[in-house]
């Protein structure tokens, strides 16, 4: 505060003092909040976002089907050259039913080996399990089926019955995937109902060795 001047002597007036301690400063304007809180959101928008496109990317899409593929032909995909060694020429093909849904893919084959009258018929079934895990039921369907062989090397589980000696089937359970291969003996008889048997039947003992072997290659087709 400046004082006011006095007379001095010789009617002059004193220089008045002049104050020159600083004035105190001010203190530091506080930050407005809603500038730190616009940043927190868009820093945690940031990481939530990065967060959902990671996510979406690593998200699965569906159970892994170990390689294998839809088919549209599974005759042409199953040589079965073991059992046509064994049963005769392979002849007589056609297409079972079929299945096309986004969680099931179905496909199935019938043929016949050696004399289409009195040879032997084969049956193949191929499903793809593209949403559910079939292994839970693989077991109560061989129960079911009444297979009480296993069969090792097969996939990831595999059951088999000779049927008395009269054919095979074998079923395979390998990951989403499950194949049944069958084979049974085809009997005619004439007009009087005798039987017609142009010629010896074959032994069918043994008969899951050229079928695991038939199995086993199909399985290799189906995943190229």
């Amino acid at each position: 505060m400046i004082s006011e001047p006095e007379l001095v002597g010789g009617g002059g007036f004193e220089r008045p003092e002049v104050l020159t301690e600083a004035p105190p400063s001010r203190p530091p304007r506080a930050r407005r909040p809603w500038l730190w809180v616009l940043g927190g959101a868009v820093a945690a928008s940031a990481v939530w976002g990065g967060g959902l496109y990671a996510y979406e990317r690593a998200k699965p899409t569906g159970p892994d089907l170990g390689g294998y593929k839809e088919v549209d032909d599974l005759c042409g995909k199953a040589g079965l050259e073991a059992l046509a060694g064994v049963l005769g020429k392979r002849s007589e093909e056609g297409a079972g039913p079929l299945v096309d849904d986004p969680t099931l893919h179905r496909r199935s084959c019938m043929l016949t080996f050696g004399s289409p009258e009195t040879g032997y018929s084969g049956n193949i079934v191929y499903t793809l399990h593209k949403a559910t895990d079939p292994g839970p039921e693989f077991g109560a369907w061989g129960k079911y089926y009444e297979l009480a062989t296993p069969i090792d090397g097969v996939g990831e589980k595999a059951l088999f019955d000779d049927r008395g000696g009269e054919g095979g089937e074998l079923r395979v359970l390998d990951g989403q995937v499950e194949i049944e291969l069958s084979v049974s003996r085809q009997y005619v008889t004439d007009e009087n109902g005798e039987l017609v048997q142009e010629t010896e039947p074959v032994d069918l003992s043994g008969i899951e060795v050229p079928m695991t072997q038939d199995l086993l290659a199909l399985m290799a087709e189906l995943r190229k």
